[in-house]
């Protein structure tokens, strides 16, 4: 069972991570312009000769500004999670449904893969809290299993009419750090259906991850929100870990991953 822990921006939380046995140490780069950052990459870069792997999450999605990032930070695993949106008028699970905009993030990936072989692709899928239907998610799934080596499920919050659009998320253009959990059957067809090992993200922490694990049995699973710090009104504090929390996830985690089989080779 992997278990992924983000937003870890500083080497004594990424330190923290490693002696916790979290197995993929992600990061996040929020902003195009000001990327370049020794102490972050300091962090990214302790992974080495360890078991965890660094995952690194960029908020823009242009190929020079990708391969400027990859090239600085060397990480283990490059993360994209652009809001997939489909296109206007069509379903999801029509022919061109997705529409050029998601063509264009394959491309991207695509050319992550080529010019660096080396660093593994994670590609989050967005799922809904309420029910997604499984053509459109299988569309996804066909268009990005090629140039992806794991899946991740997050949680697409829904706006007015139930459209996922991007005003809806807490990051305009991405999914994920909603604290909210996914629909965990349509989750639980990716696992089963996905060429690719599927690790569960969307509200999960301590409290809930045996249950999700039980249910959908991922490959991984992966907590950012509700293992944060939090401030005076209970609020999750972005970028500051409880390692309590963490502790108690991970241990949560392994005992319940025990129940379903072989832990992923990485």
């Amino acid at each position: 069972m992997l278990i992924q822990i983000y937003e870890i921006q500083t080497p004594r939380e990424a330190e923290q991570m490693i002696a916790l046995g979290v197995d993929h140490i992600g990061s996040v780069v929020l902003d195009r312009d000001n990327w370049r950052d020794p102490t972050l990459r300091e962090a990214v870069r302790l992974t080495a000769g360890t078991d965890a792997r660094s995952s690194l999450i960029p908020l823009f999605s242009d190929v020079d500004a990708v391969s400027r990032l990859l090239d600085y930070y060397r990480p283990d695993i490059v993360h994209f999670c652009e809001n997939l949106i489909p296109e206007p008028g069509l379903g999801p699970e029509a022919p061109g449904g997705w529409g050029a905009a998601t063509g264009k993030i394959v491309d991207l990936q695509r050319f992550v893969r080529d010019k660096f072989p080396d660093v593994k692709i994670t590609r989050s899928l967005p799922i809904p809290a309420a029910a997604m239907p499984r053509a459109g998610l299988a569309a996804l799934v066909e268009m990005f299993a090629p140039v992806s080596d794991f899946f991740m499920t997050d949680t697409l919050l829904t706006g007015p009419g139930g459209a996922g659009g991007d005003a809806a998320q807490p990051v305009t253009g991405f999914v994920g750090i909603t604290g909210m959990t996914c629909d965990w059957e349509a989750a639980a067809w990716l696992v089963r259906t996905s060429p690719l090992p599927v690790i569960l993200a969307g509200g999960l922490g301590p409290e809930n991850a045996a249950a999700a694990i039980a249910r959908v049995q991922p490959a991984g699973v992966d907590s950012c929100t509700r293992t944060n710090a939090v401030d005076a009104q209970g609020r999750p504090i972005r970028f500051r870990k409880d390692i309590s929390k963490v502790r108690d996830f991970v241990a949560t985690a392994r005992r319940a991953a025990a129940t379903i089989g072989e832990p992923l080779k990485r």
